[in-house]
C-alpha cells in the first residue's frame, strides 16, 4: 500500500459492498497496491463512523491505544493515526496514539486478566486443562433431531459431542458416558449445545429444562418490567360509568341523545394495536364503554410478531419507518382474523395530531407526521384497487384528533360519532371525561409501581434500565424482545413516559436546580432543548435528564430505522447522560430484521459492563459511607 501514489475511494459501510468495490476497481484498471491503499484508508471510517458512530472525538479524551492483529499492518496503523489526528483542531492538544506492544495477543491478555479476576472473586474454572485439550475428539450434529421444541423459536441447535482422555481430566463436572477408550485410556464425554437463543435450549432433558424455566420465571417475577406491565394495563377495561344522556338544567345548550332504537352494546369496534395506542388506549376504550359498547366488543389487533407482519404487509410499504409499515399488517389482522372470526362494525383508527403534554415551557406537543398520517395511508392501500372495507361491510374511521385541546377533541369525537351512535353533546362530553379519567388512572397506577421499584433499587443498591423510546417500542414485535432479555438478566425495566412524577421524586432529582433558578420546573427541558416541538422527543429528553440524576438508573435508547424526529436529538441525549457519568447504551435503527445473535451478543456485553460498573460505584459509595461513619 505504501508503494501507491494514488488510491480509489471506497464508500465506508458493510464489508460486502467493499468486496464489490474491489472487483469494480480491478475492472477500472487500479493496481493491487492502489486498491490496498484505498482499503487501508477506508478502514478507520468503517470503525469510527459506521460501527462506533463516533463523530465527536473530544469526548474520548486524548489517549488512544490501537490493539488487535490488524495493527501488524503498518498501512492500517498509519491511516488510523492520520484519521484520529484529523478529528482534532491544529490549535488544541493533539492525541497520543499508541500501538499495543502485543497487539495481536491483546484480546487474549484481556481474557486472561478477566479469568484471574473471576477466580479471585470465588468462581471455579470449568477448563479441562491443556493435556485434556490435546486429546480432544469431537462430533458435530445439526439436523431436525437437534431442533429445540421448548419454546416457539424452534431453534435449530448444534450438538457437539466432545471426548477426551480420562487420565487427563480433572474437572468433576465432565460427565462420563460409556466405556470407550482413547490410546488405551477411558474416555470422558460431554455434549455442548450451541445455536439456542434462550437458556431452555441449553439442555435436552425435560426435567433439566423445567428447572431452568422455573429459575427464569423466578427471575422475571422478582424483576419489575414496566413495559410489559404497561402492555397488560393499557389495553384492559377501566370499567367507566355509563355516560348520562340528559344534561343538567343549568346546561340547556347540550343536545339530548336520541338513540332511535340503536343497541350500542352490540356494536363491535376494532382498533389497531399500534403506535400511540400503547399510551392512549384507555382513553378510547373507556369512551366507547361509557357510551354503552360492551368491553368484549372492543377488539384490538394482536401483538406484533413475524407472522402478523408478513401476512399483512403484502399491500406494499407505506413508509420506510417500520412502526408505520406495521399499520397495514394490524388493519389486515383486524379484517382477516378478528372480523372473520366475529364481524366488526367499525375499525377506529384515528389520526392523532398532538397530545396534551405534561412538560412545561415546550414549544409544541406535536406527533410525528408519519404516525399521524398512517391511518390515511392505510385507507388508501385498502381502497385503491377495491374498497376492502366496503366489501367486508366494515366502516373505517380515520378521525382527525387534537388531544392537546380537550374541548376541540370533544367536538371532533362528537362530530364523528353523533350519527353512528346517535349521541347528544352532553353524553359525548361525559364519555370523553370518562376516557381521560381512565387514562389518568392507568398512568398513576404504573407510575406508583415504578416509584416502588426505584425505591427497591435504592435499598438493594441495584441498577434499573430506563428505556428511552417511543410508546410503540413497548410492542414486543418492534423491540424484538430486547427488554425481556434485560429483565431476564435481573434488570428492572422503566419507560420514559411512565417514570414517577410525584412531588417527592421530582424534588429529590430536580429540586436544587429549580431553587437555584437553572430551570423553572422539574418538568422543564428548555435548559437543554429549545426546539421542543415533538412530544415524544421532548419526553425522551426529559427522561434522559431523569436518568442522569439518579444513581441507580442507566439509559437504553431504542430508535427505529430512519426516525426523523429521533435523529436530531441523538447527540443531545448522549451528552445529557454521559456528562453525568451515567452509562448509556443504544439500539438504533431497529426495524423488521430480527438479528437475535447480534442482539444477544450486545446484551451480554452490556450486562458484563453493568456488573463491573455496579461493583465500582456501590463499593465506592460504601467506602465513603464507612469513612463518614468513622468520623
Amino acid at each position: 500500500a505504501f508503494k501507491a501514489k494514488l488510491s480509489p475511494e471506497f464508500g465506508y459501510g458493510c464489508a460486502v459492498f467493499l468486496q464489490t468495490d474491489i472487483v469494480n476497481f480491478q475492472r477500472q484498471g487500479w493496481q493491487p497496491e492502489e486498491i490496498l491503499a484505498g482499503l487501508a484508508a477506508v478502514l478507520p471510517k468503517n470503525i469510527w463512523l459506521y460501527v462506533a458512530k463516533m463523530p465527536n472525538f473530544s469526548k474520548l479524551g486524548k489517549k488512544f491505544i490501537l490493539q488487535g492483529g490488524t495493527q501488524h499492518n503498518l498501512a492500517a496503523v498509519k491511516t488510523q493515526v492520520d484519521f484520529i489526528k484529523s478529528r482534532y483542531h491544529p490549535g488544541e492538544e493533539q492525541p497520543n496514539i499508541i500501538v499495543h506492544k502485543h497487539c495481536g495477543e491483546s484480546g487474549a491478555i484481556g481474557a486472561a486478566l478477566e479469568a484471574i479476576s473471576l477466580w479471585e472473586n470465588g468462581q471455579i474454572t470449568s477448563f479441562v486443562g491443556l493435556p485434556a485439550v490435546q486429546s480432544i475428539q469431537y462430533k458435530s450434529t445439526t439436523n431436525e433431531s437437534t431442533r429445540c421444541n421448548y419454546c416457539t423459536n424452534y431453534c435449530l441447535r448444534t450438538f457437539i459431542d466432545i471426548s477426551m482422555s480420562d487420565n487427563s481430566v480433572k474437572n468433576p463436572k465432565v460427565a462420563e458416558n460409556g466405556n470407550s477408550k482413547l490410546n488405551g485410556n477411558p474416555l470422558k464425554t460431554r455434549t455442548l449445545i450451541v445455536g439456542n437463543t434462550c437458556e431452555k435450549g441449553s439442555v435436552t432433558d425435560v426435567d433439566e429444562m423445567r428447572k431452568i424455566k422455573e429459575k427464569m420465571e423466578s427471575t422475571l417475577k422478582m424483576t419489575p418490567n414496566m413495559a410489559a406491565l404497561s402492555n397488560k394495563e393499557v389495553f384492559k377495561s377501566y370499567k367507566p360509568k355509563r355516560a348520562k344522556t340528559k344534561a343538567p338544567n343549568k346546561l340547556p345548550w347540550f343536545s339530548k341523545a336520541n338513540s332511535n332504537g340503536i343497541d350500542r352494546s352490540k356494536i363491535r369496534v376494532g382498533m389497531p394495536r399500534v403506535q400511540l395506542m400503547y399510551s392512549l388506549a384507555p382513553l378510547f376504550s373507556a369512551y366507547f364503554e361509557s357510551l354503552g359498547v360492551r368491553r368484549s366488543n372492543i377488539v384490538y389487533s394482536d401483538f406484533t410478531d413475524d407472522k402478523l407482519y408478513k401476512e399483512g404487509s403484502k399491500r406494499g410499504a407505506i413508509d420506510p419507518c417500520f412502526p408505520s409499515k406495521l399499520y397495514l399488517s394490524h388493519v389486515h389482522n383486524l379484517l382477516y382474523v378478528k372480523h372473520k372470526k366475529r364481524p366488526l362494525d367499525i375499525i377506529f383508527s384515528p389520526m392523532i395530531c398532538d397530545i396534551k403534554s405534561e412538560l412545561v415551557n415546550t414549544r409544541g406537543c406535536w406527533i410525528c407526521p408519519s404516525v399521524t398520517a398512517s391511518p390515511e395511508a392505510v385507507k388508501a392501500a385498502f381502497t385503491k384497487e377495491e374498497n376492502v372495507f366496503e366489501n367486508m361491510k366494515v366502516r373505517f374511521l380515520d378521525t382527525f384528533l387534537n388531544l392537546s385541546d380537550p374541548l376541540l377533541f370533544e367536538k371532533q369525537m362528537f362530530d364523528q360519532f353523533k350519527e353512528i351512535f346517535k349521541i347528544g353533546r352532553f353524553e359525548n362530553k361525559m364519555a370523553v371525561e370518562a376516557g381521560f379519567s381512565a387514562l389518568k388512572e392507568y398512568k398513576n397506577n404504573i407510575r406508583q409501581k415504578a416509584k416502588e421499584a426505584i425505591e427497591m433499587l435504592e435499598k438493594e443498591q441495584k441498577l434499573g434500565i430506563v428505556v428511552l423510546g417511543r410508546p410503540y417500542h413497548r410492542d414486543p414485535g418492534i423491540n424484538h424482545g430486547i427488554l425481556d432479555e434485560f429483565q431476564q438478566l435481573g434488570y428492572p425495566i422503566f419507560t420514559q413516559d411512565l417514570l414517577p412524577t410525584d412531588d417527592e421524586t421530582l424534588d429529590k432529582l430536580f429540586g436544587e436546580e429549580v431553587r437555584m433558578g437553572e430551570i423553572s420546573h422539574p418538568l422543564d427541558i428548555s435548559d437543554v432543548w429549545k426546539n421542543s416541538l415533538n412530544e415524544n422527543a421532548n419526553l425522551k429528553i426529559w427522561a434522559a435528564k431523569f436518568v442522569a440524576r439518579h444513581p441507580n438508573l442507566i439509559a437504553l435508547e431504542l430508535s427505529s430505522f430512519k426516525c426523523g424526529h429521533d435523529a436530531p436529538i441523538y447527540a443531545v441525549i448522549e451528552e445529557i447522560i454521559e456528562t453525568s457519568g451515567t452509562p448509556y447504551f443504544s439500539f438504533k435503527d431497529i426495524d423488521e430484521n430480527n438479528p437475535q445473535g447480534s442482539f444477544k451478543l450486545r446484551i451480554e456485553t452490556i450486562d458484563y459492563f453493568l456488573k463491573q460498573y455496579r461493583n465500582e460505584i456501590f463499593e465506592q459509595n460504601l467506602v465513603v459511607s464507612e469513612v463518614l461513619n468513622s468520623k
